[in-house]
């Protein structure tokens, strides 16, 4: 049976249920414990796991995920929050150079079984430091796998597959999205990592994206449909590892193709699809491939400019139009 839950209801429900069956799981960051976490993830959970396993942090990204990675060494299984992961820069060489190479530097004798989590992307006017995505140079990383949710059904499953899995996970959410709902069942599920989702089936153009953007190409797939255009939607879900095929396939049945993604174009996930796509699907494809992309700049601050540095309806429109009228 499925209910409606809050995407922020949906995480703590994947961390509460495997935080009561494997007691070496902890959770650690800012905010966590007596506040409920800053976006109130973690609410209640302070209360229930007590102070060991519910860790609050001083200010000191790079401290506190050196501390986890340790721990992950040591047969814990570590939560890591970020309250954002433009904070994770400051932590980055634990995460990079520690958490993702240490089970290959070490001929496996040490694994990090452990997860960093938190907000990715723009959440309006907060600045330029604090509105980037990460998600492509996470996925640069080999060591990593990289999961991005896009709903409260994908945030619950997707978490505990991160938790469960025996690489670190980099696990993105959005500020903007915490309060969404949608359906949630309550028996058991998990969704695997490196698995995509045909979310809407079509056969005039596939269009591809993942996490914030999914609501933007909802949007845009129903102002295609007012043209006579029949979009199929794939929410990639991870974007490492990659579910390639799913997208190939797609490809095969449309012959068309556009990439929506909430990061900078140079070395962005848009464009490791699109190389990969020219690479398996060449013959298939009846157009270029389109990617739709914020605009190659630092965030501004005014709104307007907000809005016109973000992918938007209007934008996935138009490449949708490009690659059906050529």
């Amino acid at each position: 049976m499925a209910r409606e839950l809050q995407i922020r209801e949906a995480l703590r429900e994947a961390m509460n249920e495997e935080m009561r069956t494997d007691d070496r799981i902890i959770l650690i960051g800012e905010e966590v414990a007596e506040y409920n976490g800053a976006y109130k993830v973690s609410q209640g959970m302070l209360d229930e796991f007590g102070e060991k396993r519910i860790i609050d942090t001083p200010i000191a990204e790079l401290g506190f995920a050196g501390i986890a990675v340790g721990a992950a060494m040591n047969g814990l299984r570590p939560i890591v929050e970020f309250m954002t992961f433009n904070f994770s820069l400051v932590a980055i060489d634990q995460v990079i150079n520690s958490a993702a190479k240490m089970n290959s530097m070490s001929g496996g004798q040490f694994t990090c079984d452990m997860v960093f989590r938190g907000p990715t992307g723009s959440a309006g006017q907060l600045g330029a430091q604090h509105s980037q995505n990460f998600e492509n140079w996470y996925a640069n990383t080999p060591g990593l796998k990289v999961a991005v949710l896009s709903n409260a059904y994908n945030a619950k499953g997707l978490l505990k597959s991160a938790i469960r899995d025996k690489d670190p996970v980099i696990f993105m959410e959005s500020e903007q999205m915490y309060g969404f709902k949608h359906e949630v069942p309550e028996e058991e599920y998990l969704i695997p990592l490196g698995q995509a989702n045909i979310q809407k089936s079509g056969q005039d153009v596939t269009i591809v994206s993942f996490g914030k953007m999914m609501r933007v190409c909802e949007q845009a797939v129903k102002a295609l449909e007012e043209k006579g255009i029949n979009a199929e939607l794939i929410d990639l879900q991870t974007v490492r590892p990659i579910d390639y095929e799913t997208v190939a396939n797609s490809i095969r049945k449309t012959n068309r193709c556009v990439v929506v993604e909430e990061a900078w174009p140079l070395a962005s996930i848009s464009s490791e699809i699109s190389y990969m796509m020219s690479q398996m699907v060449f013959d298939h494809l009846d157009a270029p491939i389109k990617r739709v992309t914020t605009r190659d700049v630092p965030l501004p601050y005014a709104i307007t400019l907000v809005d016109a540095f973000l992918p938007n309806v209007d934008r996935v429109v138009q490449a949708v139009d490009s690659v059906m009228y050529v």
